[in-house]
């Protein structure tokens, strides 16, 4: 099997991405989704340093139907909401392997992760292709018991992408590390230290894999 990430560009009538746009320093997370004839279920979180903006944007968008606030913080909101459907699930789950969850929209984009046999992720790319969507191939791993399965915990892998999604890992950089650190919700030496430990087991894992 294979792990494929993508990033995809969304249509301009998609709610999320009209907000995503706005707020392009925002991250939307998809928890969880569930579509339901031309409206989706889903619960959903904001991560910015203006959460609370976010999300009042989300809520009076004429494409959201029902509203109701899970968690509030300073930089970060969990809510629930019915959304009117206009193309978001149109191929997420028309594809036999459909992505898994968080799916993250951040400036209009939409990265998300699916695992499928060689086979089924060419047939999925072919429908994005036929589709005319704009889209990306960020990495491929394969999966199924190999070396390096569990090397990393969720919050580590969810910094080293984060960090590598937003250029900190470029020459030069293209984000600071206090920058990050107001995406992921954290202080800047929580992150450092995240990042540090989840970069140090990648490189020793791939140094032991090449001995």
């Amino acid at each position: 099997m294979i792990r494929a990430r993508f990033r995809l560009t969304l249509p301009e009538e998609v709610w999320v991405a009209a907000v995503s746009r706005s707020f392009p320093r925002a991250t939307l997370r998809l928890l969880t989704g569930v579509p339901r004839g031309d409206r989706a279920l889903e619960l959903g979180e904001v991560r910015a340093g203006n959460a609370t903006q976010v999300a009042e944007a989300i809520r009076d968008h004429p494409d959201i139907v029902a509203y109701e606030t899970v968690y509030a913080g300073e930089d970060r909101v969990i809510a629930g909401y019915e959304a009117i459907e206009q193309g978001l699930y149109e191929f997420l789950w028309s594809s036999s392997f459909p992505p898994e969850f968080p799916v993250v929209v951040e400036n209009g984009a939409m990265e998300f992760e699916l695992t499928a046999t060689r086979e089924g992720l060419e047939t999925f790319g072919a429908t994005l292709e036929e589709g005319d969507r704009p889209y990306e191939l960020l990495s491929v791993v394969h999966t199924g018991g190999e070396a390096g399965e569990g090397l990393l915990t969720e919050r580590q892998r969810e910094c080293l992408t984060v960090a590598h999604r937003r250029g900190y890992f470029a020459v030069p950089r293209d984000s600071t590390l206090a920058e990050l650190a107001d995406v992921l919700g954290v202080d800047k030496s929580t992150a450092s230290e995240t990042i540090r430990r989840a970069t140090a087991r990648v490189v020793d894992q791939f140094l032991a894999r090449r001995d």
